[in-house]
Formats: structure tokens, sequence, C-alpha cells
């Protein structure tokens, strides 16, 4: 036999051998899916994930609504029966819950993986119904059994799932607003009610200290808190605080605080530099929304409208002497006025 024959047939023998491998690993497996397709579902396990302090949905309930449908009830059922992508649906239809994932592992249980949503806010409306607020901005219902510890925010003027334009952006500066407050432990505990004003803004009762802060739209909320954290370290650490019935973080680089005495403390020092704002004290509830600009604006004519009252005087010292050389021509009287406007401008110019 030559050479080249003997490789034909070596080459030929080692694809049969993996050829009837593969037919042979192809063959296990398919019996293998098939005895697991024959498998019974023993049971389900539910994992939840999510903030363990909201416990609006616990494992029976899960359980309680994969089994509601007997059709659909997975235990004791084949595997090749269970229809997972129906289950998914039926689980996310649950309000407080975000996402499922459902799936049978190796002893043959039905695997629920369940995200929870986590509240960021509870919000009144204006006629008084009450609904809890998420990350992704959706309305979750409120529980008769447990209740979130969130901030509160009153007055929303709308009750409708489909909000108006207007509407729509006031939601969705709320949602802002209370995803920074839930992000940060001090703003966390500090804030305990926010209540919508009739001009759709913001303000806030904290908990520490008695005062009011006035926040302003939901716009530029990390600014605008960064400068009222400056001045609760810088102001009232020094100033007392019980000092201010109201703070207003408004208008921008600028914390306006209304004091509740006057003579009572001193105002907090003046400062500014690039990471804190510039603090402005006022006596009385109608200058809080004044910026502190217009003052200094005001100040400036004054000293102009005093220089040229007193020109004017001197100027009209002199002609009082003239009317006697001047009485021979009558149309004189009629042109003193002017003349003496005339003649400061002449003095002002040498």
């Amino acid at each position: 036999m030559q050479p080249k024959t003997k490789t034909a047939m070596k080459r030929i023998a080692t694809a049969l051998l993996w050829g009837g491998a593969l037919t042979g690993f192809v063959v296990l497996l398919a019996a293998a899916v098939n005895d697991k397709n024959d498998t019974k579902c023993k049971g389900i396990r539910v994992t939840l994930k999510g903030d363990d302090r909201n416990a609006f949905v616990d494992v029976k309930d899960v359980k309680a609504i994969i089994t509601g449908d007997k059709s659909l009830n997975p235990t004791n059922k084949p595997i090749s029966e269970v229809n997972l992508a129906q289950l998914e649906k039926i689980v996310e239809r649950d309000p407080w819950i975000r996402s499922a994932q459902l799936f049978i592992d190796n002893n043959d249980l039905l695997q629920v993986d369940v995200e929870q949503r986590d509240p960021l806010a509870r919000v009144f409306t204006f006629s008084g119904n009450s609904f809890y607020l998420d990350a992704d901005g959706e309305r979750i219902p409120v529980s008769d059994r447990f209740s979130a510890r969130v901030p509160v925010f009153t007055n929303f003027p709308a009750d409708a799932q489909k909000l108006r334009k207007e509407d729509s952006l006031l939601y969705a500066q709320m949602r802002d607003m209370a995803a920074y407050i839930a992000a940060d432990t001090f703003w966390n505990a500090q804030v305990e009610q926010v209540v919508i004003t009739e001009d759709r803004r913001f303000e806030f009762i904290p908990k520490l200290g008695d005062h009011v802060v006035y926040f302003g739209d939901g716009t530029d909320v990390a600014n605008k808190f960064d400068r009222l954290l400056v001045f609760y370290k810088e102001g009232l650490s020094k100033a007392g605080w019980n000092t201010y019935t109201r703070l207003n973080v408004a208008f921008k680089d600028q914390v306006i605080g209304t004091r509740r005495d006057g003579k009572s403390a001193p105002p907090p020092p003046m400062y500014k530099d690039s990471s804190a704002a510039d603090i402005a004290v006022t006596d009385d509830d109608a200058a809080v929304v004044a910026p502190v600009a217009p003052v200094t604006a005001a100040a400036a004519p004054r000293p102009a409208e005093k220089k040229p009252e007193k020109k004017v005087e001197k100027k009209q010292e002199k002609p009082a002497a003239k009317p006697q050389k001047q009485t021979p021509k009558p149309a004189s009287a009629e042109r003193q006025p002017r003349a003496v406007y005339q003649k400061p401008n002449q003095r002002n110019r040498n």
C-alpha cells in the first residue's frame, strides 16, 4: 500500500471517530434535556433585592403572586410546561416590584430574583391623596402595613397619572430634589418636610433649627444645598441655630437670612471664596427675596444730587443784585432763568 493511501485512511478513521463521539454527545445531551423537561418543579425560592428597611414586599407576597393562578402554578408541574416569560410579567405587574428574573436551577427549583422599588419621598397632593415616589419617577401606592421613613412633599397640585407640562416639570424637579436628599446622609436626616408653594417653589422645615429654608425652584439642587451647608457651618455655628426665622438660598451664590431679633445676636461674618457664598441679613420678611445688590446701586446717586444744589444757591445770590442795572430792558426778565441755568455750566467747565 502506498504512503499516500495510508495517510488518507488514517484521516478518514480519525474523522469517523470524532464524528461518532460528537453524535454520542448530542444523543446524551438530548436525553438529559428530555429527562429534565419531564422532571417536575419541586418548589419556589424567592430572593429579594433592595433596601431592607422598606419591607413592602416579602417572600410570601411573591409566592402568592406566582401561585395565584392555578393554571400557571409551577409547583409539581413538568418543567417543560412552566412558562417563565409569562410568570415574569405577572410578577412585575406588582407596583412595588421593579424587575424580576425567573429560572429553573439544577435542583429543579424555580428561582425568583426580585428587585424591589425603593421610595425616595412620600408625596401628598393638594386634594389630600398620597403616594410614594421612586428614583425612576414612578408612583408607588401607599401600603397599609408599612410606612417608609422618607422626606414628605406636600401640596403637589395634580392627582392624575398623566400630568400637564407645568406639572410634569414640577414633578421632575421634586424627584431630583428627593434623590439628592436620599443620597446625602446629613440632608436625609435634616430635611423633614418640603412644602410646594402656590408659585411652584419649594421650602422645607429642617429638623434642627427653628427656621424655614426657602429653596426656590428645583434646579441647581446640589449648589443650593452646598451653600446652605456652608452657612450652617460658618453662620449658624457662631450666631446660633435659633437666630434666624428664614433662610433663602434661591439666589445664585447667596444665602439671605432673616433674623428673629436684630439686636439679639450679631450677624454672621461676611465671606466670599470659591467654595462659599455671600451672606446677607435682613430685618423683615419683605426684604428676604430682594438681593443685596440693589442697595449699593441706590446709594450712588446721593452725592451727585447734593453738589448741584449747593452750586445753584451760590449762583442765585449774584443775579439778585443785577435787576437794578437791567431795569431799562423789560425783556430781560424772561431771559433770567436761562442765564442762571447757563452760568453754572460755564463755571463747571472752568
